[in-house]
């Protein structure tokens, strides 16, 4: 469901959006397992169309993403059994977005998978992460 336009052409995530065996999928965003990793099974979830930007996409699109991470997160603690989810969304540049269609991370935690993991993903900014 891809716009069609160049950059849509190139994408990696575009060109995930017609796997034959996702995660999970709607009829406006597919789920498939993360190309690179940061744990097992960290998975992303896309919109079918290409939209750089989390807030650009309709209230639709948003909510179908969304509707992805439960059923996501039933396949993931099948097959992994993880204690815990972080789920992200880098929205920019300035936000470390580096693949620029918009997506869902839904990354299993396991643990003792770091010494601490209180703040979760306050660690973006490290400086500010240890509240406690």
């Amino acid at each position: 469901m891809t716009d069609g336009a160049p950059a849509a052409r190139s994408c990696v995530f575009c060109q995930q959006c017609d796997a034959p065996e996702p995660l999970a999928a709607n009829d406006l965003a597919i789920a498939f397992p993360a190309g690179f990793p940061v744990s097992p099974g960290h998975a992303l979830i896309v919109p079918r169309r290409h939209e750089p930007d989390f807030f650009a996409l309709t209230a639709e699109e948003q909510g179908a993403v969304v509707a992805l991470v439960n059923p996501v997160r039933a396949v993931l603690g099948s097959q992994f059994s993880p204690d815990a989810y972080n789920l992200g969304v880098n929205a920019g540049k300035a936000a470390g977005q580096t693949i620029l269609h918009t997506h869902l991370h839904v990354i299993p935690r396991y643990a003792g998978d770091v010494a601490e993991p209180r703040g979760g993903v306050r660690w973006v900014l490290p400086e500010t992460a240890r509240y406690w």
